[in-house]
């Protein structure tokens, strides 16, 4: 299951510096405004102990981790929504990713050039949110323009219901209220799906502060943004994008003793990359064997059958049983034998839904 975030924020608040440090990619990170023209993908393993003691346990051929996709989009500026710096390039882009990951600078630092003058992370914040505001609304605007006669003069079922459910989108636009604060039913979230609305994808804010202000964990800046991030119902992860850029070219034990110095338990990224997996509503289930042990990335609710599917289609569609093992069971008996003679292998159907660290066999037959 590949899905993808999106890394914003105006020019200059460490959007590049973050992305080369989660992909340990060095792209340009210059010190002016559109350094990043191009969206550059990069693909981030997801951070999981339960794997590192599959592994142990199994000692297979081959591991494989769950993935998760960032995507740094080049830098915002006021006037975005009708053209402005990289304007609509900018913003379809951020119209193809499944969250959004803003960046906000919240240090001062003379030597690194602000595009507004001087550092203020909440009119950052406003400046790129009305922005994304502006540009969904000029889309419901058009569409409705086109299906407003049709709506009004036709009992059609599917029209009327696309009319209505714009509209109420573009009340919420215009009182600057995004899109995913509405209670929208099964029916109007399937009209929106078609849009992309940029408004209406989850979205987390990253504090980027000093180092010092990194292990303190905050500064006044901060506080400012998890006001902000509050009334928005939005997650605050607080990092420090150089240390982090640092802390990626280190050997993974010389990072860990270096975080256990500076008294934390995970990085800026680890808490990045889970929170961002935990937005989307993502959960991973385990297969395991001597030839591979491997973590799978699905959205939470799916059931069995459609987990099958994300391995192939062919398990899927002759999908007979699946046996599961609760990771926490095999964590603590150590032994797929002793767990299976103590009644805790379980056969479940296609309906079953799966849960979050389910080691997971499937059963069958085309």
């Amino acid at each position: 299951m590949s899905l993808k975030a999106g890394i914003v924020g105006l020019p200059n608040v460490g959007k590049s510096t973050l992305f080369n440090a989660i992909t340990k990619k060095h792209i340009l990170a210059a010190n002016y405004p559109f350094a990043t023209i191009d969206p550059n993908v990069g693909v981030v393993t997801v951070p999981d102990s339960r794997l590192t003691f599959l592994e142990d346990l199994y000692l297979p051929k081959n591991t494989v981790p769950t993935t998760f996709e960032f995507t740094d989009i080049a830098g915002l500026v006021s006037g975005a929504s009708k053209g402005e710096g990289l304007g609509n390039k900018f913003l379809s882009h951020i119209r193809e990713v499944d969250a959004i990951v803003e960046v906000v600078r919240c240090f001062e630092d003379e030597n690194i050039i602000h595009v507004s003058g001087k550092v203020d992370p909440i009119r950052d914040m406003e400046i790129i949110n009305v922005e994304l505001v502006l540009s969904d609304l000029e889309i419901i605007e058009n569409r409705l323009e086109k299906i407003a006669k049709k709506a009004q003069t036709t009992k059609e079922k599917e029209t009327v219901l696309e009319y209505e459910t714009l509209l109420k989108c573009k009340e919420s636009l215009l009182q600057n209220d995004p899109i995913r604060h509405l209670q929208l039913n099964e029916d109007e979230l399937l009209v929106l799906k078609n849009f992309s609305f940029i408004t209406a994808k989850p979205i987390i804010y990253v504090a980027n502060v000093k180092e010092e202000d990194a292990v303190v964990g905050t500064n006044f800046y901060v506080e400012k943004v998890k006001e902000f991030a509050e009334k928005e119902h939005a997650g605050v992860i607080v990092m420090c994008a150089k240390m982090e850029s640092e802390l990626s070219e280190l050997e993974e034990s010389d990072k860990k003793s270096f975080l256990k110095d500076l008294g934390i338990t995970y990085s800026g990224l680890d808490k990045l990359i889970f929170a961002t997996y935990d937005l989307l509503g993502l959960q991973t289930f385990f297969t395991v064997g001597k030839d591979e042990c491997r973590a799978w990335t699905f959205k939470k609710g799916m059931n069995a059958k459609e987990c099958a599917s994300l391995i192939h289609s062919d398990i899927a569609r002759g999908f007979i049983k699946a046996e599961i093992m609760k990771y926490n069971d095999l964590e603590t008996l150590k032994d797929e034998k002793k767990v299976q003679e103590q009644g805790k292998l379980y056969l479940e159907g296609k309906d079953y839904l799966m849960q979050d660290g389910d080691i997971v066999y499937f059963r069958f037959n085309v």
